[in-house]
């Protein structure tokens, strides 16, 4: 059993009381009153077979245990499957919220944590670890990973997430427990492979792939896409293609080595999943040879403390802000970011690039920060296309309200997510006092204010390489460009007008 007594996690007094188990702090909750994890309900959506989802809510410790049932492996001692259940607690307290905009917390994919039917193994790990979770800052679930397999090694957050934050419980170390299992192999054709990276956003008829580099880990970092544009690829974002489009059984994690057969590539690897922080096949391992839970956890989440959350987690709330926010001064209120499974290690950055774009438009603008802003990053270009009824190449849309974006992976690798978001915030700021104006100036102003406006008195022509008095764009050429070109022309034109107005010394209001 890894939790403390009953009586030192009910200790009262002014200081947390502490424990150590195996070279683990365990910290108990202080004397502030505690809202006991076992009483805690979690709003999980359970995926329709029509789509949607199905709402129901469960207490705590019953969704534990059956997520460790359908996240753990086979046969496991009860100390890796007790390690489990605390790493799937911490996992679920620290991203409750994250389909918000859905209307529940988490679901039961792997976008989240899967669940199924709890077992008496799995009902009883919850209950001997109930109420503890992984710590930092003494009462703040951590936020943190699990991993099928790391192949042999644990991986950093940035070198799956770009721009990901590397804490020191999630380091990229040696596991000779998992071995390297499982070895796998599997031939994908050419036609395939496009068609993966046609749904991810890439462009283009032929294909020749080879590896580029990779990272300290020997996991493959970049490819290079020859015959595509972009013609290049992250190893993860490559993973997350094929994955999306093809299935997550062909290509199960970036430690692979490839080869061309024919018109066909065969990838030959090890590991499953992206490999950062605990490793289930790992942990099991270790059970068996004897390791208890807060051993295993220690390993793979080293400087982590097991306790008690603090109050401030569970109790009053404001239902747009979630715990972990709530918990966190650095994380920005008022985004609302819906992102496919294999890009949540992202989800902090790119709430942070948001935040800082609205704050810095409105000042800009001289307008109020939305208070809310609602993003959705679709997982394919298809998604985003049915969603929005754009064209892929448009990159961004905002309908009833909120902003849709492209796959992360096509936006990244065109070198345009950050100007995404900044001109899809920009038509939310001002769409509304310039919708009487021709779509020109709207366009105009968001490509103006996205950064992608001439250097005054330096490159005014750079506006446009139009002739000066080109004429403005009408609003069928910038809604149903027939083309990628014809869209580039369109807002080339809109841009030139609108800059054109500025130069004369008015403000965005008064374009017309």
């Amino acid at each position: 059993m890894i939790a403390t007594s009953r009586q030192g996690a009910l200790a009262t007094g002014a200081l947390a009381v502490v424990v150590s188990l195996a070279g683990v702090l365990v910290r108990t909750a202080p004397s502030v009153p505690v809202q006991r994890a076992s009483t805690d309900v979690v709003r999980v959506g359970i995926l329709k077979p029509g789509g949607g989802y199905a709402v129901v809510s469960l207490p705590l410790e019953l969704y534990v245990a059956r997520v460790v049932a359908g996240e753990g492996a086979q046969g496991s001692q009860p100390a890796a499957l007790e390690a489990l259940a605390i790493t799937v607690r911490t996992y679920a307290l620290a991203n409750l919220g994250r389909h918000r905009a859905d209307g529940f917390d988490l679901c039961d994919q792997t976008h989240c944590q899967v669940m199924r039917q709890a077992t008496a193994a799995t009902e009883r790990a919850a209950a001997a670890t109930a109420g503890r979770a992984l710590l930092r800052d003494r009462f703040v679930p951590a936020s943190i990973y699990y991993t099928a397999s790391c192949g042999g090694r644990t991986e950093i957050p940035s070198d799956v997430w770009p721009g990901a934050e590397d804490p020191p419980f999630l380091p990229s170390r040696k596991d000779e427990a998992c071995g390297g299992t499982p070895a796998w192999s599997d031939v994908l054709s050419t036609t395939d492979l496009l068609r993966a990276l046609h749904a991810a956003g890439f462009r283009g008829d032929r294909l020749s792939l080879r590896i580029v580099s990779r990272n300290a880990s020997g996991r493959v970092s970049r490819l290079r896409l020859d015959g595509l544009k972009p013609d290049e690829i992250s190893g993860q974002d490559f993973r997350v293609a094929l994955g999306r489009t093809l299935g997550w059984q062909h290509v199960k994690s970036t430690a692979f080595d490839l080869a061309r057969v024919d018109q066909s590539y065969r990838f030959a690897g090890h590991g499953s999943g992206h490999g950062v922080g605990l490793c289930v096949i790992g942990s099991a391992r270790l059970a068996d040879g004897g390791l208890g839970a807060a051993e295993i956890l220690r390993r793979y989440f080293p400087g982590l403390e097991i306790g008690s959350p603090g109050a401030s987690l569970t109790a009053a709330v404001p239902p747009t802000v979630t715990p972990h926010e709530a918990s966190s001064p650095t994380v920005p209120q008022g985004v609302i970011l819906s992102l496919p499974d294999e890009d949540e290690g992202e989800r902090s950055r790119i709430t942070m690039l948001i935040a800082s774009a609205r704050d810095e438009l409105a000042h800009e603008l001289s307008v109020p920060a939305p208070g809310r802003v609602m993003v959705r990053v679709h997982p394919t270009a298809g998604s985003y296309e049915r969603a929005t009824g754009r064209a892929w190449f448009t990159s961004g849309a905002v309908v009833n309200g909120d902003v849709h974006m492209l796959p992360l992976v096509a936006l990244r690798d065109r070198g345009v997510l950050e100007r995404t978001i900044r001109h899809e915030l920009v038509h939310l700021m001002i769409d509304a006092e310039l919708g009487r104006r021709p779509l020109w100036v709207r366009e105009g102003a968001a490509i103006y204010f996205a950064g992608e406006r001439p250097i005054p008195g330096v490159h005014e022509a750079r506006a446009t390489t139009l002739p000066p008095r080109a004429a403005c764009p009408d609003a069928q050429e910038l809604e149903q460009p027939v083309s990628i070109g014809a869209l580039s022309n369109a807002y080339a034109r809109a841009r030139a007008c609108f800059s054109r107005q500025i130069a004369q010394g008015r403000s965005w209001r008064e374009v017309k």
